[in-house]
């Protein structure tokens, strides 16, 4: 098993390799407006330094968000042509699953991500490897009384300490970790675990509609 995972659902590009045991090569780098730039050389990297070419992959894995729209659909494009181009599975793993693994936390813990416009990208989990219920996007006001108490993983709780006080790392997602999850998920024949089922691509988790929008009321030009 040779794993290529890839995410871009949050700020932080990462691409990783896994063998099936370990992580054998990684690179992140966070940068919220160049995940087109800067996925395809982190792929790059994580080649060289594991010394294979990309043929030698038997799998992707992919973040699925959930994400801004641009950013995340940058990911999930490139997995998929990667996936069609090599002829092998695509898995989608679930951004926050990432997280909450590679956090190590036992008991219940909230993982939130930025999701701008004042909201973050939330979900709870009972452990490190159990989310509870789906993830969702909120005013961090408006699920205080949900997530009280509770410590939170990912760069949204540094941004609403009054919401998340027990703020806790890794703040961004890495590559390495939704690759461990997926491998560890392989091995014990837990395919109803990832996004897609039937050989479908994954699909995204956008939870609302993106920011770019069609102006109202525009003005139609046509030929004379």
């Amino acid at each position: 098993m040779l794993l290529l995972a890839v995410d871009t659902a949050t700020p932080a590009v990462t691409a990783a390799l896994h063998d099936g045991s370990s992580v054998v090569a990684e690179s992140s780098r966070v940068d919220a407006r160049r995940h087109g730039e800067l996925l395809l050389p982190a792929v790059d990297r994580v080649l060289a330094e594991a010394g294979v070419k990309l043929d030698a992959v038997t799998g992707l894995v992919v973040g699925v968000g959930p994400g801004p729209y641009t950013g995340l659909r940058v990911g999930l494009v490139t997995a998929a042509t990667f996936g069609s181009a090599l002829g092998v599975p695509v898995y989608g793993v679930c951004t926050l699953d990432g997280l909450a693994y590679a956090s190590g936390l036992d008991g219940p813990f909230v993982v939130a991500t930025d999701a701008r416009r004042k909201e973050v990208y939330w979900a709870r989990y009972d452990s490190s490897r159990k989310r509870v219920g789906e993830p969702a996007v909120d005013r961090p006001a408006d699920i205080a009384d949900q997530v009280a108490g509770l410590p939170t993983v990912g760069a949204g709780a540094l941004l609403y300490p009054d919401t998340f006080p027990d703020a806790r790392g890794p703040e961004h997602v890495s590559a390495g970790a939704l690759a461990a999850l997926a491998a560890e998920k392989l091995a014990a024949g837990e395919t109803d675990f990832f996004q897609n089922q039937g050989g479908l691509p994954p699909k995204p988790l956008y939870l609302r509609r993106p920011d770019a929008q069609v102006p109202k009321n525009y003005k139609v030009v046509t030929p004379k």
